[in-house]
Parts: C-alpha cells; sequence; structure tokens
C-alpha cells in the first residue's frame, strides 16, 4: 500500500475491506479478518498500529512482529495463499500493512474455522454459507496451476532449483519447512506437490525442463536494429526451463541487448555501468507477467522484444477482471491468476510488493529520466512497454548486430583528476559472446580460473579457499551453469557422487578473455 494510499484509508476509516488493529500481538484475531477477506470477492487490508480511532501507535521491533505473522499465517492459513506483509513509515512510526486478494480457493479459514466479512465485522460461517462456498467451487473449473502435472518426479526434478528455494526462503523466514532436505515435503509444503503428484505450478517452478510437456512455457527474446520487426534479428533467443531460471536468462539477455553507460564519478576510480532501463523495474515487470499470465493458452507464452527506442514485455492472457490501465498506474489489490505460482515467488522474496509493482516500475522509471511505461492489452495478451528518452538512445556504446564488425565499442571517460578528462578508453570484445563479460559476477570470474579439466565440487571449494557449501553452490556453481559457462559430466545424475563439472567452449573462450 502506497503511503498516499495508508493516508486516504486513515482519513476513511475502516470498513468492508479495511480493518485497523493497534497491534500486532493478537494472531488470532488477525488472521480471523484475513480469512473473511479471502472470502470475499474483493480482499482487504489489515493496518497494525493504528487505533480503532483512526490513531496512529506505531509497532515496536516492526521487523520481529512481520516475521512473526507470515510464518504464523503460512501456519495456519489454508488453503494457502498469498498475503502480502510489508512495513510502511508513518508520521516516524512503523505500522504493519498485510493485503489481502480476492480468495481463488474459497472457503478459507484460520486455524481450521472459516470466517466472513460482515461489513466492518469478522463471524464465523455458518453451514448453509460454507456449503454454498464449497458448492461454488466444485462447479469453477480448477485452474491450470491447480492440476496434476506428467512430470516424473524421479526424473524430473531439477534438484539444484529445490535447493535454491529452500535457501531463498530460509534467507526471508517466510516459512518454516518441515524437513528442507527432502525435496518432496518441501514441495508439500509449498502446495505444489499434492496426495503424491506435482501440479502443474510445481512443473513450471521445479522441474528441469517443463516445456518438454507445456511448450508455452518457452520465452521468445528478439532485439530489433530498426523500430519494426523485419527480417534481421541481431540477437534471438528461445529460453526454458523453471520459471526462476528463466527470469535470470531474460533479464541476461535483456542487459546484453541495452545500452550501458560507462563513468566515473569525480575522484573515484571505480567505474559505474548503468543499463538504459532500470534493472528493478526490469525485474519487477517480468516477475509480473511470469505470475499473471494466462498458462493454460497453449498459442500465448511471454515474448521480450528490444527495438532502438522501446522495450516490449508481452504475456498471454487478458487483464484480470477490475484491473485496468488507470489502476495499475495507481495500485491496486491483487488479483491474482496464478496464486500458487505467486505464493512460491513471494516466499523467495521475488514479489516484496504485492498489487504494487506496477507503482515501483512507473517510480524507478521516473527516478532513472526515463518516460513513463505504459500498459497496454490487445488480442494476444497484456504489453508492458518501456521508453528509452531521446538523450539516452544516444549513448556511445554499439551493441553488436547480425551483420555488424566483429568487435562491440564500450566508450567512457576518465575522471578529471587526469589530465585529458574527455579522453575516451574503447575496450573491444570478441562478437562471438557479445556482452557475456557483463552478465558474469567477478565469483564466477574466480571459479572459470582455477578450473583444470574436470573438477570435483569439492576441490573446487578449495582452489578457492571456500569451506561453506551452500555459499559456493549459491554464488558460483549454479550462476556459471546456469550461464552455460560449466557443466556436469554426469548431467543426468545431479546428485552422483562422483559429479564432476567442467568448463564449456564457452567458459574456456570468456576464461581467455580475462
Amino acid at each position: 500500500m502506497k503511503l498516499d494510499r495508508i493516508k486516504e484509508v486513515l482519513l476513511l476509516g475502516e470498513g468492508q475491506s479495511i480493518e485497523f488493529k493497534s497491534g500486532c500481538q493478537n494472531i488470532e484475531a488477525i488472521g480471523r479478518v484475513i480469512s473473511g477477506f479471502l472470502n470475499t470477492s474483493s480482499g482487504g487490508y489489515v493496518v497494525c498500529g493504528i487505533n480503532d480511532a483512526g490513531e496512529i501507535l506505531g509497532v515496536d521491533d516492526a521487523e520481529v512482529a512481520c516475521k512473526t505473522l507470515e510464518q504464523a499465517l503460512e501456519k495456519d492459513l489454508s488453503p494457502k495463499t498469498l498475503v502480502s506483509v510489508q512495513i510502511q513509515k508513518v508520521q516516524g512510526k512503523n505500522l504493519i500493512v498485510l493485503e489481502v486478494p480476492a480468495g481463488k480457493d474459497q472457503p478459507y479459514a484460520f486455524e481450521d474455522v472459516i470466517y466472513l466479512r460482515d461489513g466492518v465485522e469478522t463471524r464465523k460461517a455458518d453451514v448453509a454459507t460454507i456449503r454454498d462456498l464449497v458448492l461454488r467451487r466444485q462447479v469453477e473449473p480448477e485452474r491450470w496451476e491447480r492440476r496434476f502435472s506428467s512430470a516424473n518426479t524421479d526424473k524430473d526434478l531439477a534438484g539444484e532449483e529445490i535447493h535454491s528455494a529452500v535457501t531463498d526462503i530460509n534467507k526471508t523466514e517466510r516459512l518454516r519447512f518441515r524437513d528442507a532436505d527432502n525435496p518432496i515435503t518441501v514441495l508439500e509444503d509449498l502446495s505444489v506437490f499434492k496426495y503424491g503428484h506435482l501440479t502443474n505450478g510445481g512443473d513450471v517452478l521445479f522441474t528441469t525442463n517443463p516445456a518438454l510437456r507445456y511448450p508455452q512455457i518457452r520465452v521468445r527474446a528478439a532485439r530489433f536494429s530498426t523500430d519494426k520487426t523485419d527480417d534481421i534479428y541481431p540477437d534471438t533467443k528461445f529460453f526454458e526451463g523453471p520459471l526462476v531460471t528463466l527470469l535470470d536468462d531474460v533479464i541476461g539477455f535483456i542487459r546484453r541487448n541495452t545500452p550501458t553507460s560507462s563513468h566515473f564519478k569525480e575522484d573515484v576510480l571505480k567505474r559505474e555501468d548503468k543499463n538504459l532501463y532500470p534493472s528493478s523495474a526490469i525485474r519487477e515487470g517480468l516477475v509480473n507477467a511470469f505470475a499473471h499470465r494466462d498458462y493454460s493458452d497453449f498459442s500465448g507464452g511471454i515474448s521480450v522484444t528490444i527495438y532502438p527506442d522501446r522495450l516490449e514485455i508481452e504475456n498471454s492472457g487478458k487483464f484480470p477482471e477490475g484491473v485496468t490501465p488507470d489502476k495499475l498506474a495507481v495500485g491496486h489489490i491483487s488479483v491474482l491468476r496464478n496464486p500458487d505460482i505467486a505464493h512460491v515467488l513471494y516466499l523467495r522474496g521475488f514479489m516484496e510488493k504485492m498489487g504494487r509493482g506496477s507503482v515501483l516500475i512507473q517510480k524507478v522509471c521516473a527516478d532513472s529520466g526515463l518516460p513513463r511505461p505504459q500498459w497496454s492489452q490487445n488480442e494476444r495478451g497484456v504489453m508492458l512497454t518501456f521508453f528509452a528518452s531521446s538523450k539516452t538512445q544516444e549513448v556511445s556504446r554499439k551493441l553488436p548486430g547480425k551483420h555488424s564488425g566483429s568487435t562491440q565499442e564500450v566508450t567512457r571517460k576518465l575522471p578529471r583528476k587526469y589530465p585529458g578528462s574527455t579522453q575516451e578508453v574503447t575496450r573491444k570484445l570478441p562478437r562471438k559472446y557479445p556482452g557475456s563479460t557483463q552478465e558474469v559476477t567477478r565469483k564466477v570470474e574466480r571459479l572459470l580460473k582455477v578450473f583444470k579439466g574436470d573438477m570435483s565440487r569439492q576441490n573446487l571449494q578449495t582452489a578457492l579457499h571456500l569451506k561453506d557449501d551452500e555459499y559456493f553452490r549459491s554464488a558460483y556453481l549454479q550462476p556459471a551453469i546456469r550461464k552455460g559457462l560449466i557443466e556436469m559430466t554426469i548431467s543426468d545424475k545431479p546428485r552422483s557422487s562422483r559429479q564432476k563439472y567442467r568448463l564449456t567452449t564457452k567458459g574456456q573462450s570468456l576464461r581467455g578473455l580475462k
């Protein structure tokens, strides 16, 4: 919830979709209200730190209270759903705002009791109402993400992706796993594995290649050299894999195919690189596309198209009911098309401000001096368009093209403390791997340098002087695998005790540049 919206709520007071709580200690009372909101058609907000008279009291130890609420809701709210818990500062005091979407799996219960919202009150649902909610759910078609997948859990699960999810969620502390070392138990806790079967949502998130079963999962990305589509693609890719890996790959494609300005600050030796489009805005736009797209449309998908003056992210499906471009501009209560997928992304920290992603995107673009992005709807789906400013289009970096020269140039100005401050330094890279060094972190660079033939994980860690297994996997090994710089020697058995790793051709060539 934006600060302006909170101030508006304070003036309006409590109502059908707003509830004030003076504190966060009574989790049971908060849970009852959330259950009631979920069982309505519009959702609502719970604001902790405000009394019934609208007086701002604030919440002590807001960070701790926030984590406690997230864990309690994850444990006692059923079925599982995404409830965003955020800290907002108003008049110098911390408030905790819980944003509750309209529920897709009614009836919802807190501690096994179903509640309804009746005006400004929350009450237990009677038998007749519960029967009506259950019957309504039975006649509605089951969501695509909830249907069972045909994936083979013995062969198709992406062990590294599940491990990464556990690591991310342990950092956010939004869920406590019953057994974090058991992949099936982890998937059950995330509500994507039921009755011995993986759901379609679980397939999209946690199998090695869901595109084998659902081709619409693939992402098409292309860059054009003119303002219109043509037959010449300077760079085009089709990406497939588990959702978060796809997200990383598409972000990498955008970074290497959009201009980057490099400059030195006054009296500072370290160079600062800035992409034409802010990374946080691009990330938010892509996460929203993955979370809200219509996965049931087998002719649909996600496409990313880069032109000299704009970037377009398009996903299949229409705007959810009640959502319009105007509402996106000011923020709105989320209407989730894929709540299970969105729930996992939220737990992992990829969806921090549910329903406010559009507002964040606009703010970041404005702060970067870019025109306001636009949302639109056409016969194919929903499109988010980022626009480059006339100034930033005149950057000095020349992007590689299919029929261009064999090098790309990156120009930069030396700081004024050196004679000839306008002197330009040009760095040339081989055309074969355009922009590859900009996608690789210093940690991955270090990893590539220590390779001597096929090496085990332990040997690599020893060479890097690293003792923490988890840190090595998340910061070194997984990024290098995702970028196609190293590969497993026993690819069909990722957990083999004899597993080793080796440089790919791309990794060998990239290391040769260092």
